[in-house]
Formats: structure tokens, C-alpha cells, sequence
């Protein structure tokens, strides 16, 4: 263990509520298959205004219980906020417990980066909650041991980009006063990201990002004047659409309503489109909710 960590002794019975909010990929280039069966990814990640609510209530005898009213969350070890609880509970030496309730707004298996988030929300809340006084640094340096959208909701960030696995995350100060509104579509389906990511590899070379690196490296080096039509790439969404056609469906409907920026988040099945404000998406949802289709929608902006 890190001589720098912390033992903690739990005293007092408090409750930490934090929110957990969800992200979108404005920029999402699958470079090249890992050793270990991961993939170099370049991304650029931007945090909405979405989010799920994550209880953190002490309890005794070092218990780990997650509580969740949605179907398709896990409430074993397999869930992302028991094993960011587990991972400090043994780094730290701490002999509390903790009781997690986690209310899902963010749809599950959408490419929103939920569960990610929630495990990233329960590190901060459990850090304060535990007494724990770890450093930003060290809570990124766990939360890449979780999973790799994890470390980019640590920092608290609007717009971040993402390295790696997607766990090394470069700050984009020239990014901090842009604000973005979408519209956010989600199909009722679960995606499975490790399935799309098998068929990426089957389909390789279906989606060559070389270029479009090239033109996001360009974009990010500019001072101003960003032009956010060269950050729209996403290599994982011909994929996806060619085995969730409805993801495809979606896309048109938004273009059929003169959307321009329109694009998949993660490996879907969620779409979004930049739109000019929260107004314009209320109405794009009101129009859309009048077809009938079975999607959630939201109006959701930067954070």
C-alpha cells in the first residue's frame, strides 16, 4: 500500500448526496487494438447536465450495499460504485461501510457513461464521507483501476480529452468558456460495448480515423474560432447502426428536422444533436414525442 494513504476509522453516521452526471463524445477514434484486448481510443468527452443521484450513507462492519430501483443495474460486486467502495475500503485500510443508493436519470447501456460516472461520484463522495484526504491525483489513479471513462468525471470537467483506454484525460482550457446544448435521443435497448467493440474488430478498416485525427489536432491547437463540425467523428457508430438500424432511424429523424451536428455517443445506441439552445431542444422534443417513437429525449447542455 502507499505509505501516503491514510488509515481511517469510521466515528460518525452521516449521509453525502453527489450528483453524477453523463457525457457525450463530441470525438471518438478507435486507433488501434491493445495487448491487453483493449483499445487506444482518442477521445473528446463532454459532461451534460444529465445525472443520476448517488446516496452514500455510513454503515457498519465494512458492508458494501448498493441499492438501485432499475432492473438493469447490478447490485453485486459487478457494480462500478461497489468496487470503487471496495478499492478505497483496501487502499485505505478503513473499517467502515457504506450503504450506496444510486437513483438512475442517465439511461443504462447508452454510451452516456453512467455507471462510470456513478463510480467516479461514489471515489469523491466516500473520499469526504470516509475522511480519507486523498489528493485529486490519487482518486484519478484509482479511478482508472475501475474503468476508462472514470478518471474524466474526477476532474469535474466541461470538456476534457481522453487518451489510452480513455483513463489518461488532457484538461482543454481553450475549451472552458464553450458551452454546447443538444437534444439527446436514447432508443430503448441496451448496447453492449465489449459486443460492438468484437464487430469493430471484425469490420476493421470499416472506419479509418487517421484524418479525422488529424483535423480534431488542428482544431484543438486554434486559440478561438473552434468549429465544432470538425470534432463530430465517431468510428465505433457505422458499427453500431449497421446492428441497431433504429440508431440510424434516429439520426435521419434528427436531419429531417434540419439538424446539421448530429452524432452517437460512446458505442450508442444515444444520439445527440448540437442545437442553439435549451429551447430549441424542448421544441425538437416536443415534435419528436408527437411521432410516438419509443426513445427518451432530453434538452441537455454542457456542464
Amino acid at each position: 500500500m502507499n505509505k501516503s494513504l491514510p488509515q481511517v476509522s469510521c466515528r460518525l453516521k452521516k449521509t453525502i448526496l453527489v450528483k453524477a452526471y453523463a457525457k457525450v463524445n463530441l470525438f471518438l477514434a478507435v486507433l488501434n487494438k491493445r495487448k491487453d484486448n483493449f483499445h487506444n481510443l482518442n477521445t473528446i468527452f463532454s459532461r451534460i447536465d444529465l445525472a443520476d443521484r448517488i446516496t452514500l450513507k455510513l454503515i457498519p462492519d465494512n458492508e458494501i450495499k448498493v441499492i438501485c430501483a432499475h432492473q438493469s443495474v447490478p447490485k453485486d460486486d459487478s457494480n462500478l460504485c461497489f468496487k470503487a467502495a471496495k478499492l478505497l475500503q483496501q487502499k485505505c485500510k478503513c473499517n467502515c461501510g457504506v450503504e450506496i443508493k444510486i437513483d438512475k436519470q442517465i439511461p443504462v447501456g447508452a454510451g452516456l457513461g453512467g455507471g462510470s460516472s456513478d463510480a467516479a461520484a461514489t471515489l469523491i463522495g466516500l473520499n469526504k464521507l470516509w475522511k480519507c484526504n486523498l489528493s485529486q491525483k490519487q482518486l484519478v489513479n484509482f479511478a482508472g483501476k475501475i474503468g476508462s471513462d472514470v478518471a474524466f468525471f474526477i476532474y469535474g470537467l466541461p470538456f476534457a480529452q481522453g487518451l489510452s483506454r480513455g483513463e489518461k484525460v488532457r484538461k482543454l482550457p481553450q475549451l472552458d468558456k464553450l458551452r454546447l446544448c443538444y437534444i439527446l435521443v436514447v432508443p430503448k435497448m441496451h448496447v453492449s460495448t465489449p459486443l460492438i467493440y468484437r464487430k469493430f474488430d471484425e469490420f476493421l478498416g470499416l472506419t479509418k480515423p487517421g484524418d479525422n485525427v488529424k483535423i480534431l489536432n488542428l482544431a484543438l491547437r486554434k486559440e478561438s474560432n473552434f468549429d465544432i463540425k470538425s470534432f463530430l467523428f465517431n468510428s465505433l457508430e457505422e458499427v453500431t447502426t449497421r446492428i441497431y438500424p433504429e440508431v440510424k432511424l434516429v439520426k435521419e429523424k434528427l436531419a429531417d428536422f434540419g439538424l446539421k451536428l448530429i452524432l452517437m455517443s460512446g458505442s450508442g445506441p444515444a444520439v445527440f444533436g448540437v442545437v442553439s439552445s435549451r429551447k430549441e431542444a424542448v421544441a425538437l422534443g416536443k415534435k419528436l414525442k408527437k411521432q410516438k417513437m419509443p426513445w427518451q429525449i432530453f434538452a441537455t447542455r454542457t456542464i
